[in-house]
């Protein structure tokens, strides 16, 4: 179908920016145009607490933002014990914070009803491959085993992430196969193959819809060291084995390059016995997820996550 109106706009407000294509510029510029965008949304929803802490980590400490649901009671061994969302924010290991997910996070919390454990990882080049997995599944880890500090109960956890979160979130299931148990993997638009295969959606939608197939290009040229890497399963999920892993709802739009494999990866779990829903946002583009607020399309696929990880925990 056509682009989404909604679309069109946050297409039209990008290039209102004049901004250079990401591939022009500098891991820090990049940093500073990404966040200067995403934290002008409209108001948060309403959750019941947000706090921030630290928890050990494989690089030192790891920072994590913990949203409470209204009526869950404090982040505390005292609280009510719910469930646990772990989130991986997007911007292709590069860009991206926990700030810059705040506003969906908060989305999720709500809808969900469970504590949402966002995630600071260790971002590239600073930081390169395998930093930022290793970040996110030790952060899983540990509020699996020490979740009743922060209000939650460590044997329900479940994985989510957007874009290069979705690649986080996908690896981290992967990571805890052999436990903790993770009930549910929520991916939305994930880039889960760094090989770079030319599928379709690479081609048909290179360029014009914000996220390109050059900008891809670049974003993996600063996460890994050495090219052989984008062929590591813990990079590129997709060449993994996907038997017993964890039930996953898998969102891709239309107008992204990574539509393909994002379609590809839902395929791969059902052939290997996995529970998969599946939804293809037609007319809407990469990062509708993540507009909260601007775009119809996000709060339903917020809802969608919700319903589908609410009845595996």
């Amino acid at each position: 179908m056509a682009l989404h109106p909604q679309a069109e706009f946050l297409i039209a407000a990008a290039e209102s920016a004049e901004l250079p294509p990401i591939e022009d510029l500098s891991p820090e510029d990049a940093r500073l145009h990404y966040n200067k965008r995403s934290v002008e949304l409209p108001a948060d929803p309403r959750v019941g607490e947000v706090s921030d802490r630290t928890i050990p980590g494989p690089g030192g400490e790891l920072p994590i933002r913990i949203y409470r649901a209204a009526g869950a009671g404090p982040a505390s061994a005292e609280g009510t014990q719910t469930p646990a969302l772990m989130f991986f924010h997007g911007g292709g290991w590069v860009i991206g914070t926990i700030d810059t997910h705040d506003v969906v996070c908060r989305a999720l919390c709500e809808a969900t009803g469970a504590t949402v454990v966002s995630v600071e990882y260790r971002l590239a080049p600073e930081h390169l491959f395998p930093a930022a997995p290793n970040d996110c599944t030790a952060a899983t880890k540990w509020v699996a085993a020490n979740g009743s500090e922060i209000g939650v109960d460590g044997e329900r956890l479940a994985v989510c992430g957007d874009s290069a979160g979705g690649n986080l979130a996908a690896v981290t299931a992967l990571d805890c196969a052999d436990g903790p148990k993770v009930s549910a993997q929520a991916l939305v638009y994930p880039a889960v193959d760094a090989t770079r295969e030319e599928t379709g959606s690479l081609i048909d939608n290179a360029e014009g819809y914000l996220l390109t197939t050059v900008g891809m290009g670049w974003f993996y040229g600063q996460y890994v060291e050495d090219e052989a890497q984008l062929s590591d399963p813990r990079c590129s999920p997709l060449l993994a084995d996907h038997i017993g892993l964890p039930p996953a709802i898998v969102l891709t739009a239309e107008y992204d390059p990574l539509l393909d494999e994002g379609k590809a990866y839902a395929d791969s779990l059902s052939a290997a016995g996995v529970d998969v829903e599946y939804h293809q946002y037609d007319g809407q583009i990469h990062t509708f997820f993540t507009q909260v607020g601007v775009c119809d399309a996000s709060q339903d696929a917020v809802d969608k996550i919700a319903e589908f990880i609410k009845a595996r925990w």
